[in-house]
């Protein structure tokens, strides 16, 4: 069995029959509400910069965040620097990255992050599934590689089975 073709045919099952069909239409209405007070989002400052809520230390519990926060979550830290750092240049960090102000930019984003973490993850041999992830991933830098693609998946279903939960409250409340 090849392991790396069952981890990248779970993630692009999820991806092409779950994820990706829910996002479509997504509105900019959609992408910022927020549904209780207080919730963790994307925020753009007069200057035109866009920046996440909550990047500090996160308290217990931790907020309610808007499509816009986990979205952006995904693409970024799950998907896009985990690419550049284990694949790239390691250049992307939320310092460098343009965060999507619209829920079209937002979709075509994610989109993008995934497509070149999915094929990155495809080119693994098995020798490269087994050896260490590396200092990128802090206190997992000894596991292997494919522990990290397994983490992976989690927590794009995690995340997105949140997104179409709020995208279905959204609809219950506004149709």
């Amino acid at each position: 069995m090849i392991w790396r073709a069952e981890v990248v045919d779970q993630l692009d099952l999820y991806w092409q029959m779950h994820l990706a069909p829910r996002l479509a239409g997504l509105t900019d209405d959609e992408y910022f509400w927020e549904p209780v007070k207080d919730c963790w989002s994307l925020r753009t400052a007069a200057d035109g910069k866009a920046t996440l809520d909550g990047m500090g230390e996160v308290p217990d519990p931790p907020p309610v965040t808007t499509i816009a926060w986990r979205m952006t979550h995904v693409a970024f830290h799950v998907l896009g620097i985990r690419s550049s750092a284990h694949f790239g240049d390691g250049s992307l960090t939320m310092d460098t990255a343009r965060l999507p102000v619209t829920a079209e930019d937002a979709v075509a984003t994610l989109e993008r992050h995934y497509r070149g973490w999915r094929d990155a993850v495809a080119g693994l041999d098995g020798a490269a599934l087994a050896r260490s992830i590396g200092e990128a991933e802090g206190e997992w830098a000894k596991r292997p590689m494919a522990t990290l693609m397994l983490h992976v998946n989690r927590e794009v279903m995690h995340h997105g089975a949140e997104i179409c939960l709020l995208r279905d409250l959204y609809r219950a409340n506004f149709s």
